[in-house]
């Protein structure tokens, strides 16, 4: 028996941009998503957009009481910036209203609600400015984590800021699967620049409402792996350490940005217009603890771009195709739980050993109706087999002394994900979309309850 910390975390995790649903109900104003999908419903997987996703904004009640079943004793999911503040200023007493009743319930049925601020969905209002190029986003998230703190900081002990901000700089910025889709290295580094004096200033309005909750912050991470110890691939290494890890890392743990990284974006005239007075933000703000998502590894080797002057990440470092790999094939990713044990060292020894929780984890598969018995009931013994792994490799984390206090998968209920709609299913429960989105167990959600019931594996 592998056996967890007293009170772990046994939970789930989701967003609010896809999973509400209601994109235009209850003065909620558009974000990115629900314009780009307005403009380009081609590019959306079967041109299924955010307008229903699971419709948690009506099924929510239904929902806790399938969690409660299944005995999680947390939730992690996000407030739609656009559903509370339409306008950036005016608070939606139809949002507090929602929230309000969403988090109690919640908490009537023991399960402590982690919330996060920030899950890829720019207000268009806020867009139509920039978005996060413009300095003025800042000042705008401050107000409205401000905003959420004094609405709701009563009923949540733990916030958080932003999921995966890495993520919409990529790939808003960089590789065009988010909104406003350009290439530019640039004004991707500004963008990050941005976000992370957002959570700064967001981090400050908690700590000046005087909250009795906890703040932090959820990064997708792993730390990268060279090909080979050659000096070449050991600097690929540490490019995108710095770039993907320490980047945010460093800063809303230890309140500095890396010296290393700000020389390598110097090099190659990338960085960010910043004022005098961010350092100390920076330095003053440090998080209480980290959500970490975690899917697959980052493995690197030397680039073989002759650019002087990088362009994109590629020309800091090259991606190595790792002939030994084990493949999600639905996905497209690697299946390495051995990087949640050297995640958990990681943190452990470079940053204070803060206490941490896995935010994510999950597996996408296509097509899972395949696996249907005759009571429709999902068998994804896949999903089982991948959550032990990677709960064993957590719990030799844990045995080794790293301050992890839960375990959240993506997610309860199959939702909605972005540009690739409903392909690829992670949840817990079925969604049935031709069916009145009728929540079907999957055999793993039996299973789990299980593992919760006993604290072990």
């Amino acid at each position: 028996m592998k056996q967890f910390p007293e009170k772990f975390m046994w939970g789930a995790a989701a967003s609010a941009p896809q999973t509400e649903g209601a994109s235009y109900k209850d003065g909620k104003s558009p974000s990115t998503w629900d314009k780009w999908y307005e403009m380009c419903p081609e590019k959306f997987d079967n041109q299924m957009g955010p307008q229903l996703t699971s419709n948690v904004y009506e099924h929510y009640r239904e929902d806790i009481n399938l969690m409660k079943a299944m005995y999680l004793n947390s939730y992690r999911t996000s407030i739609a910036w656009t559903r509370l503040l339409p306008d950036g200023k005016t608070l939606n007493p139809k949002a507090v209203a929602y929230y309000r009743d969403y988090f109690q319930t919640l908490r009537k049925n023991g399960i402590e609600p982690i919330i996060n601020l920030f899950h890829f969905d720019m207000p268009w209002w806020l867009m139509e400015q920039g978005g996060w190029e413009n300095r003025y986003s800042v000042d705008a998230f401050a107000f409205y984590a401000k905003t959420a703190f004094e609405q709701f900081g009563d009923l949540v002990n733990y916030w958080t800021t932003f999921n995966e901000p890495i993520v919409h700089i990529e790939c808003g910025y960089l590789f065009q699967y988010h909104y406003p889709a350009v290439i530019d290295f640039k004004r991707a580094i500004q963008v990050g620049y941005h976000t992370l004096m957002a959570h700064t200033k967001a981090v400050e309005a908690f700590r000046k409402t005087h909250q009795t909750g906890k703040i932090g912050i959820i990064l997708n991470l792993s730390p990268a792996y060279a090909k080979s110890n050659n000096p070449e691939d050991l600097k690929a290494k540490e490019n995108a350490d710095l770039l993907n890890s320490k980047s945010f890392l460093d800063p809303v743990v230890h309140g500095s940005i890396p010296e290393k990284l700000i020389h390598l974006l110097d090099k190659h005239d990338l960085l960010p217009v910043t004022q005098p007075e961010d350092r100390a933000l920076i330095k003053e703000n440090t998080v209480d603890f980290l959500g970490l998502n975690y899917y697959q590894p980052k493995r690197v080797q030397a680039t073989t771009s002759t650019s002087k002057q990088a362009k994109m990440p590629k020309d800091l470092y090259g991606y190595y195709d790792w002939p030994q790999k084990k493949m999600n094939p639905y996905r497209g990713w690697e299946i390495y739980p051995e990087a949640l044990f050297d995640v958990a060292l990681m943190i452990r020894n470079e940053y204070r050993n803060i206490p941490w929780f896995v935010s994510e984890n999950g597996m996408g598969v296509a097509q899972e109706e395949r696996f249907a018995d005759e009571f429709g009931i999902i068998q994804d013994d896949y999903r089982i087999e991948f959550i032990t792994e990677h709960l064993e490799a957590l719990h030799r984390g844990i045995q080794a002394g790293s301050n992890c206090f839960g375990y959240h998968l993506w997610t309860f209920i199959d939702c909605w994900s972005w540009l690739n709609g409903y392909r690829n299913r992670y949840g817990f429960y079925r969604v049935d979309l031709d069916n009145d989105l009728r929540r079907i167990p999957k055999k793993s959600s039996f299973w789990m309850r299980d593992v919760i019931t006993k604290n072990s594996l």
